[in-house]
């Protein structure tokens, strides 16, 4: 029936352009449009309902940010000659293949686990660009969970804070496209100007002690001068959403998301005990319903709408990464950066025993893999993923 329908509405259009355009899936029909109502291309409301699509970057062609005060506020002093002999070049190129390899087995894994993988575009990201504001070149497309907010049948493409960042959104576009002619809604959030306003220039990056008292405090590298978020700084957890202020989410950015979803979507506002905050899924990770697992470094300060709800807060265990390996953009509590296939299922890294044993502990089964040398580009499993669709329905847990 839905073929015949399909049929009739491509003779319906006249203009070779239009048929064309409808054959190539670039023309939305209310055809289309009540075939995707049935099954949405585009459907999460939390990070723990079966996983049945999801986006993995890709570390290729991978450049060091441009050493920014806006990059120097997140690193640590003995990092910088790195990112002042290396800012606006490639990340070191044998480590990069070896991340490269990783990632292709992590897409492997999903597969053999029935996830359908999509992959961004390929992107040169050492071409230099500039806006009225400012100079920049790229640094990758390795972290869709950093760009991409999926709400319910939602994209929204988050706005960034980084220079170097700015134009992330380009190796996902041809996706989101696609997503979006099949039905998907899609909202970009306000680009930024960027201008160095929107950056405290006297924020004391070369002293620690100052920085974390800041930040302590409430204030952080990224001012209030216009909206700018990552959407790494955002969990899902059906009705409710639950955002961190750091330091490259800002209280405007929060205040933009508030009022775009609600009031379908409660927002709430985590506050951590961290002296450098930076997306909050190596924080405290919603994995289940009723259950989170929490970085005992940073712990949650307003714990008071999950202790009403009857939520079980579990201690993550320490990292075991030694020292010696390269954690350029990140530290060791990727750890607790884990994928959810399901309540029962969870990607979590092969080489963290002490993690491993927590997950079993609860019931949950361990599907081990090796990507450390992903991790030295700032993100692991829950950050190099997108979930674009899970099997489930929008509930309220609190």
């Amino acid at each position: 029936m839905l073929q015949t329908i399909c049929k009739k509405t491509v003779k319906l259009c006249r203009s070779p352009t239009a048929v064309e355009l409808f054959k190539r899936g670039l023309l939305t029909t209310s055809v289309q449009k009540q075939a995707n109502k049935d099954s949405p291309v585009v459907s999460s409301y939390n990070g723990w309902d079966p996983l049945e699509e999801v986006i993995v970057g890709r570390p290729e062609n991978a450049c060091v940010p441009y050493f920014g005060v806006e990059v120097k506020a997140i690193t640590s002093q003995d990092r910088w000659e790195f990112f002042h002999q290396r800012g606006g070049t490639s990340f070191p190129r044998e480590h990069l293949a070896k991340a490269i390899e990783q990632i292709e087995e992590f897409c492997n894994v999903l597969r053999g686990e029935g996830v359908t993988v999509r992959r961004p575009d390929v992107v040169d990201w050492s071409k230099e660009y500039e806006t009225p504001d400012f100079k920049s070149r790229g640094m990758y497309g390795a972290m869709p969970r950093d760009v991409l907010l999926v709400v319910g049948d939602e994209i929204i493409e988050a706005p960034m804070s980084w220079r170097s960042r700015f134009f992330e959104y380009r190796t996902y576009r041809k996706l989101v496209q696609e997503y979006f002619n099949k039905g998907a809604k899609w909202t970009a959030a306000p680009k930024p100007l960027m201008t160095d306003a929107l950056y405290d220039q006297e924020f004391p990056v070369d002293d620690f002690e100052k920085r974390r008292d800041l930040v302590l405090s409430g204030k952080f590298v990224t001012t209030d001068a216009e909206p700018a978020f990552e959407a790494a700084d955002f969990a899902r957890a059906g009705k409710d959403i639950f955002a961190q202020r750091s330091q490259v989410t800002n209280q405007a950015g929060i205040d933009w998301m508030k009022r775009h979803l609600e009031p379908e979507y409660r927002v709430h506002q985590l506050y951590f005990k961290d002296a450098n905050p930076v997306h909050i899924d190596a924080t405290f990770n919603l994995i289940g319903p009723g259950l989170a697992i929490s970085n005992p470094d940073r712990p949650c300060l307003n714990l008071d709408i999950f202790k009403k709800a009857g939520w079980k807060i579990v201690e993550c265990p320490h990292p075991t990464l030694s020292d010696s390996h390269p954690m350029w953009l990140s530290s060791k509590w990727l750890s607790m950066n884990v994928l959810m296939l399901d309540e029962n299922r969870v990607v979590c890294d092969a080489n963290e025993l002490p993690t491993i044993k927590m997950f079993e502990s609860l019931g949950i089964k361990t599907i081990k893999v090796d990507i450390r040398f992903a991790y030295s580009l700032g993100g692991g499993f829950h950050c190099w993923t997108c979930d674009v669709r899970r099997k489930g329905t929008l509930q309220s847990y609190f």
